[in-house]
């Protein structure tokens, strides 16, 4: 059963990490945990629904506390983005996503890589739909500053 869950919503817990830690290996790292939590609250889970939103709000979680913890602020680690495969424009793009600050580029990823509603967003992060919306507005607007200097 834990394989099965893995596989399917593996790349969304990645994705996810990925988009609000910025770095492949911090991404990795909460994705692990991700899964070792679930393992052990599995049985608390009840419908197919509930394990993808625990999932998204616990990767959320995960990725917090990564990016508050002591030993992240003392280090700087080697910047590791995955941009094979991609054509020049898309990693601008990519590259400007993971360029925003946690809060906007994990509302843009939510509703634009992932397909999550604002409503979706809103109980997965915690907040009110209105702060999604938001955060939506003001990520795109950084998003187009960016990619117009470009």
């Amino acid at each position: 059963m834990n394989e099965q869950i893995v596989e399917r919503y593996g790349d969304l817990v990645w994705r996810l990490a990925l988009a609000h830690t910025g770095r492949f290996h911090d991404a990795e790292d909460v994705f692990q945990e991700v899964f070792l939590r679930y393992v052990r609250s599995q049985d608390k889970l009840k419908s197919a629904e509930h394990v993808r939103a625990w999932l998204i709000r616990c990767t959320i979680n995960c990725a917090k506390t990564l990016h508050a913890s002591a030993w992240r602020r003392r280090t700087v680690p080697l910047e590791d983005i995955p941009t094979e495969g991609m054509d020049e424009e898309a990693r601008e793009v990519y590259a400007a996503v993971l360029a925003l600050p946690p809060i906007y580029r994990t509302a843009i990823h939510l509703h634009y890589f992932e397909g999550l509603s604002v409503a979706e967003i809103a109980k997965a992060a915690g907040c009110r739909e209105g702060t999604v919306k938001s955060r939506l507005s003001r990520g795109r607007e950084l998003l187009k500053g960016v990619l117009n200097d470009v």
